[in-house]
Parts: C-alpha cells; structure tokens; sequence
C-alpha cells in the first residue's frame, strides 16, 4: 500500500521563545515492511543540525531555532510503500538487547490490577498465543474512548477507568507482558484507518513483543490486531515519552499551545 502522510505540529507561546532546541524521530524505520519513497521534514526558520540511528534503530536528528519566536511549526510532508508482515518487525537493524525492555517505567508500572490481568490470560508455552492472548484481555478490559484521559496518565490508572486512548492501551499492553517475561516496548507511528471503520486520530500507537524465534512483534490492542500494510513505524521506546516523535526544551517560554493536524491517505496505484 502506497500511503502519503502530511504531518504538521505548531506550537504557540503567550511570550515569544529565545531558542528552541529539538530532538526529531520523525523518519520512518527501515525494515521489511516499509519503504520510504519520499519524506520531507522542514522548520522553516530552523537549522537542521545532526542526525544519527541510535541503539534502536530509529533515525533521530536534531533542529535548532533562534528567536524571537511566538509560533513554531514541525512539517513533515512524504510517501511510504508498505506491506504487511503480519506484525513481524523483519529486517530491523538494532543492537539493544530485547531483556533491556524489562524494565518498567513509572506509567507501565504494574499495580494488583495489572498483575491480575496478566495472570487471567491463560496460554501455553507459545509465547506468540500468550502475546496475542494479553493483547485481547487489555482489548476488552479498556474500552477506547478519548478525552477521558491525559499524557501522562499511567496504565494502572487507564485500567482502573476503564477507558482510554491507544496510548492506554499499549501502556498496559506492556505493563502486563513484562509481569509474564516477555520483553515490551512503545511504538510510535501512524495508521491509515482502523478495522472497525471509526474515525480515530492517523498519529498511532502501538506496542511490540518480543516473542523468541521471530524477534519483534507488533500488537495495536486498541484495535485487537496486528499493524499490516496501513501502518507507518517511525520509531520506539520504554513508553510514550521515551519514544515521542518530537522532544525539545525552549528558552524563556511560559505558556504553550500545541496543535498537532496529522493527515494519511492511501495514493492511487
């Protein structure tokens, strides 16, 4: 599937900025199930600095900005081949080991709640029905429902309410396979549409296992499947912070506005 993505992310201070100081994992991975055709990012006013594939193997480049500067725009205009894998990550340079995934953050943290919900899956030795079994339960224990819950709003918290975002949902994806030993990161990237043919916002994420004998898996709980050809992985991390597209630190700011207008459409053949 051919897929243009336009993706464009303005920031707005009450008080103009001094300087701005970005770090961008914003380019697609390089692996089996996706080819970068064309992919454009731009800052106007911005300097591109350097850029580097880091331990995970997700591309990162750095941008700086001098002010005065009252509104800041991100665009990333580009064109991606993909297809599917049936959610295996084939092909995916990295050198960090999977077991470094371990470790829980304080938004995948398991509580009781967590703990019991992993251990209700019930499955054997195959790592790979576990991993789809755990992806199921979070499915059916947060129902996905936006607005009822914030950024830094933590797994145990989503499972409580019950309700949640994609966000959510990955986060205690991750919370509980960890709780059964399989190693689990955050994924962050875009989606063309969704199988139940709601609306939802093409900015996505999702989670991989790393399930022995095939490497990394990928499984979007809030969609109960696994990504296919109508998603977009740009990169990943220990949760959504660790793996957000644009991370940055502004100088002599106050408030901030963010809007974020994210746009993908499959091309014609």
């Amino acid at each position: 599937m051919k897929l243009r993505i336009s993706h464009e992310t303005t920031y707005r201070y009450d008080r103009p900025i001094r300087n701005l100081i970005q770090s961008l994992r914003l380019t697609p991975s390089i692996y089996e199930g996706q080819k970068v055709l064309q992919w454009q990012i731009d800052l106007p006013g911005g300097l591109r600095g350097p850029g580097f594939r880091d331990g995970a193997g997700d591309w990162i480049e750095g941008w700086t900005l001098r002010g005065p500067a009252a509104e800041i725009t991100v665009r990333i205009e580009g064109r991606v081949d993909t297809r599917d894998t049936a959610g295996v990550l084939r092909g995916h340079r990295e050198v960090i080991h999977p077991l470094a995934y371990m470790r829980a953050t304080s938004v995948t943290r398991a509580d009781p709640g967590l703990r019991d919900l992993a251990a209700s899956v019930q499955a054997g030795p195959d790592l790979l029905d576990l991993s789809h079994g755990l992806s199921r339960a979070v499915n059916d224990a947060i129902a996905f429902r936006p607005g009822v819950t914030e950024s830094h709003t933590t797994a145990a918290e989503a499972l409580a309410l019950g309700e949640g975002v994609c966000q959510d949902h990955t986060h205690a994806l991750i919370a509980v396979a960890r709780e059964r030993g399989i190693p689990a990161r955050y994924v962050s990237g875009y989606l063309h549409s969704t199988i139940d043919g709601e609306p939802h916002d093409a900015a996505h994420a999702w989670a991989e296992l790393h399930v022995q004998g095939l490497g990394w898996v990928g499984f979007d709980a809030a969609n109960r499947c696994c990504p296919d050809e109508r998603y977009v992985r740009l990169g990943s991390g220990l949760n959504a912070s660790d793996a957000a597209p644009i991370r940055g630190v502004a100088t002599g700011s106050g408030g901030e506005e963010l809007d974020v207008r994210v746009q993908v459409e499959e091309m014609s053949q």
